[in-house]
């Protein structure tokens, strides 16, 4: 799908809606002053002065305003990497296909790893959307850019809710093992969706050493073409970014249908107002229930079974 971003300010903005008024969309998403639709091109203006075009017909509907961003030249191909798996100079540049995940460290929730493809000419796109270190983000933000990437970038998410987690640990599986499984099965369906296109290269935000990554995956279908593994990745290359922010999303919509389920306000994390919320849900649905939405083998679950002995 193309897209393009435009700067407007409130007049020109206003000017906007009442030229797309008859192609206003009933819904617009949070923060939007509006959302039309129009010859296959979606609108979508923000309050923050931001104007998204989605579509075929997106550059050209951008450009009726005079201000269509510019087109980004193609950049070098991939330069070799330095040594080992680290990434190349250049990699903020070029075509990338990115992996994160989140929820690993939460009691309550489950984890959720995304890969999301940025191409070179959707960088400065993407900087437009907001899309930065998800750690420098509220989730309010998160939510709303995520809204737009989704619309925007291919991207592949698993959740792993915790009964299977818990499964897989008490088979003898490590935390990290199960990363790494999830991460390798997200980047082989993203790659599986951008066919026959290839990445320049695969960012993997590192949780592991690249050999122990590797031995982790072994009998696997691995793709190992320019694959680099880096931490603060997200500071890399903004593929991972938008990975994150993705992973997050859909991390926040599962932990609020958790709240619901639980009847209990649900903390993020795993520190002492965890342990509390954890001994409510035992006293009031039991123990069993708790095992289902958390990470059993977390230090949390003995202490939250104190609490509600009291």
């Amino acid at each position: 799908m193309a897209n393009s971003v435009i700067k407007a300010g409130p007049e020109q903005i206003n000017k906007m809606e009442s030229y797309y008024n008859k192609n206003k969309i009933e819904k617009a998403p949070p923060g939007a002053v509006f959302s039309a639709k129009v010859n296959g091109c979606t609108i979508t203006a923000y309050k923050s002065g931001k104007v998204l075009f989605q579509g075929n017909s997106a550059e050209a509907e951008a450009a009726h305003w005079g201000t269509a961003a510019p087109t980004i030249k193609k950049q070098p191909s991939l330069a070799k990497a330095p040594s080992g798996y680290q990434p190349p100079a250049n990699i903020s540049s070029l075509s990338i296909l990115g992996s994160d995940e989140v929820g690993t460290g939460d009691f309550f929730g489950p984890i959720t790893v995304v890969a999301a493809y940025v191409k070179s000419n959707q960088i400065d796109l993407l900087k437009e959307l907001g899309v930065k270190d998800s750690k420098n983000l509220k989730d309010p933000q998160i939510c709303e850019i995520a809204k737009d990437l989704i619309q925007t970038i291919p991207y592949s998410l698993l959740v792993l809710h915790n009964e299977k987690y818990n499964e897989l640990q008490q088979q003898g599986m490590s935390q990290g093992k199960i990363k790494a499984l999830l991460h390798n099965q997200a980047i082989n369906h993203l790659l599986k969706k951008i066919e026959p296109e290839k990445p320049d290269g695969l960012l993997i935000d590192q949780f592991a050493e690249p050999g122990v990554y590797f031995r982790h995956l072994q009998g696997k279908k691995v793709y190992k073409e320019n694959i680099y593994f880096s931490t603060k990745a997200e500071g890399i290359h903004l593929a991972v970014a938008a990975a994150s922010i993705i992973a997050r999303y859909s991390f926040i919509q599962e932990f609020d249908k958790l709240s619901q389920k639980a009847g209990v306000i649900i903390p993020k994390g795993a520190g002492a107002q965890v342990d509390i919320a954890a001994a409510k849900i035992i006293q009031k649905k039991g123990s069993e229930f708790l095992t289902s939405i958390t990470k059993k083998h977390f230090a949390n679950t003995e202490k939250a079974h104190k609490i509600a002995r009291k």
